[in-house]
C-alpha cells in the first residue's frame, strides 16, 4: 500500500542514494521503508572524530507531518544522548518541521554530535567528564 508517508520515504531514499552528504548513509531495514538503519562517522576533531556510529529510525504513517524516533544502536558516550540510544535534539522535537528529510535529520545528529548542547544535559557523569577532557585539552 503506497502512502503519502511511504512515498515521501521514497523519495528521501532515492535522494539520499543520489547525493548522499558526506559521512552519512541510511537505507531502509529489510525492505521496511518505515524503518531505517543508519550510519554517522564521528565529526572530525571532536571526541568522536573516527568513530563510526549506527542508528534506528522508525517512521510512522505521520511522516513528514511528525518526525521519526531516532535511536543510537551503537553505545554513545554523550552528554546529550540518554543510555538507551534517544537523542535530544530539538528538530526531532519542538523545532520538527515537514521540509526535514532523512539526509537533513542525519546530518543534525552528526553536527549535533559535534556540538553539547548546555541547555539539554542528559547524563551528568558526562558532561563532568567531556568538561574535564576538554579542561585538559586547552
Amino acid at each position: 500500500m503506497s502512502t503519502p508517508a511511504r512515498k515521501r520515504l521514497m523519495r528521501d531514499f532515492k535522494r539520499l542514494q543520489q547525493d548522499p552528504p558526506a559521512g552519512i548513509s541510511g537505507a531502509p531495514q529489510d525492505n521496511n521503508i518505515m524503518l531505517w538503519n543508519a550510519v554517522i562517522f564521528g565529526p572530525d576533531d571532536t571526541p568522536w572524530d573516527g568513530g563510526t556510529f549506527k542508528l534506528t529510525l522508525q517512521f510512522t504513517e505521520d511522516y513528514p507531518n511528525k518526525p521519526p524516533t531516532v535511536r543510537f544502536v551503537s553505545r554513545m558516550f554523550h552528554p546529550n544522548i540518554y543510555a538507551d540510544g534517544s537523542i535530544c535534539l530539538d528538530i526531532l522535537q519542538n523545532q520538527w518541521s515537514p521540509i526535514y528529510d532523512v539526509a537533513a535529520i542525519l546530518t543534525s545528529i552528526q553536527n549535533g554530535v559535534a556540538i553539547l548542547n548546555m541547555m539539554n544535559i542528559l547524563r551528568e557523569y558526562h558532561f563532568l567528564v567531556f568538561l574535564t577532557n576538554l579542561k585538559a585539552l586547552c
